[in-house]
């Protein structure tokens, strides 16, 4: 007993990531809904019960317009990819698929962004104090 209780967290793990692997696969080929374009799916997560799963993606153009657009078409074809699902994975339990937008993509780029921009004005502040500055003692020596 002590050693299946043990693989559950590994297995949860294998799981999920066959579920983000198939559902990539079923929506590039198998969907045909026009709402939902160019869609990856960056994350799976499952509860312990494989009652539910938590599907994060993310899009080639993350406006806001087309974020809903994505969503709506992926929550009602959730379903049909849940059978399409179900014939390709043997597990006792098939998740409730739940779709989720994932911003961490767009943030990365942002902090990244600013960070750029950090060090740009670090650099230009480096560059203004280690030049020389006229002094008028230098123009007295002369």
């Amino acid at each position: 007993m002590p050693k299946h209780s043990k693989s559950i967290p590994s297995r949860g793990l294998r799981v999920a990531d066959q579920i983000q692997k198939d559902l990539s696969e079923l929506i590039a080929f198998e969907l045909k809904d026009p709402r939902v374009g160019m869609v990856t799916i960056s994350e799976v997560k499952l509860t312990p019960d494989y009652a539910h799963a938590k599907v994060w993606f993310t899009l080639l153009k993350d406006s806001p317009e087309q974020v809903k657009q994505t969503l709506e078409g992926l929550n009602k074809a959730s379903g049909y990819l849940r059978n399409l699902l179900g014939k390709r994975l043997h597990i006792h339990t098939l998740p409730q698929l739940h779709f989720v937008h994932d911003t961490s993509t767009s943030r990365g780029l942002a902090m990244s962004a600013l960070i750029d921009q950090a060090n740009a004005s670090r650099a230009a502040d480096y560059v203004d104090e280690s030049a020389p500055a006229d002094t008028d003692e230098d123009s007295d020596s002369e």
